[in-house]
């Protein structure tokens, strides 16, 4: 195929109950589909019509989610596609640490990237140690690494001290490591890692000659650069900072209408490139 979409997942297609966003009449109210069940509950969610328009597009378009969730997480989202049980070719975890084809972690890639993230960026072990030390236990509610690659916490957004992200943030620069907040969760990424160094592994593979994205946080700018044309919702880190760049279409909807609306630019993009 011609066209390659890559898409951001969490709060960008799909949705957790606390970002809905639903701000209608409960009678007026999209009905929803889950597509992801943790520990036996629902979890996420897209409306019906982006979950229909998602299957179109699959069979219009090589459609590949571009997430920071390990494998093992992004594998509980169960996506709609054009037949039952329909896995995508491609798919970058890991804010693009792991490449997965047709499911399958790509080892060359893995490879690869790891010796980017050797010659780029401090270890790995001394960025656990600084928010082992920074994050307060009275807002912290925990501390993870992910698949060996980057950290993470999950905090009470509304007690971080005033200036403490933003001390972090310089810190982990001087380190050649990035950080994002993302709703509950603080992301420290080494800078090697990138959705958009995997994406141009995919599209070199696929032979796509036309590429669309979206997504809502920082650790999606890059994705959103390297695109042909780009789309990002009015919620998330990127509408807060009034970040925008040319290709970028800014929506203005939130929540899980902007997650159809921005399967539907896709749909729209996609069936409109000539694919030769």
């Amino acid at each position: 195929m011609g066209v390659l979409v890559a898409s951001d997942l969490d709060r960008t297609l799909i949705y957790s109950d606390r970002a809905l966003a639903l701000d209608v009449p409960d009678r007026l109210a999209p009905r929803l589909l889950c597509v992801e069940v943790y520990q036996g509950r629902p979890l996420s969610y897209m409306t019906e019509r982006a979950a229909g328009l998602l299957a179109d597009l699959s069979r219009q378009a090589c459609f590949v989610p571009a997430t920071t969730r390990t494998p093992e997480q992004y594998h509980r989202v169960k996506l709609p596609g054009p037949t039952a049980g329909w896995v995508p070719a491609y798919a970058i975890c890991a804010n693009g640490g792991q490449l997965l084809v047709d499911g399958v972690p790509d080892r060359d890639w893995r490879a690869e990237i790891t010796a980017r993230i050797a010659d780029g960026s401090a270890p790995l072990e001394e960025v656990v140690r600084r928010l082992a030390l920074c994050a307060d236990p009275q807002w912290t509610h925990k501390r993870r690494v992910a698949d060996e690659l980057f950290a993470y916490l999950v905090v009470e957004r509304a007690e971080l001290p005033a200036g403490w992200l933003e001390e972090l943030t310089g810190w982990c620069a001087e380190r050649g490591w990035a950080v994002s907040l993302q709703g509950r969760k603080v992301y420290a990424v080494p800078a090697p890692l990138t959705k958009s160094a995997a994406l141009t592994e995919v599209v070199r593979r696929a032979g796509a000659t036309t590429v669309l994205a979206a997504g809502d946080s920082l650790l999606d700018a890059d994705l959103l650069l390297a695109a042909d044309a780009a789309w990002r919702p009015g919620h998330g880190e990127l509408a807060d900072s009034g970040w925008t760049a040319p290709g970028v279409t800014a929506l203005a909807e939130v929540g899980v209408t902007a997650g159809e609306e921005i399967v539907r630019r896709f749909l729209a993009g996609a069936t409109a490139v000539p694919v030769g």
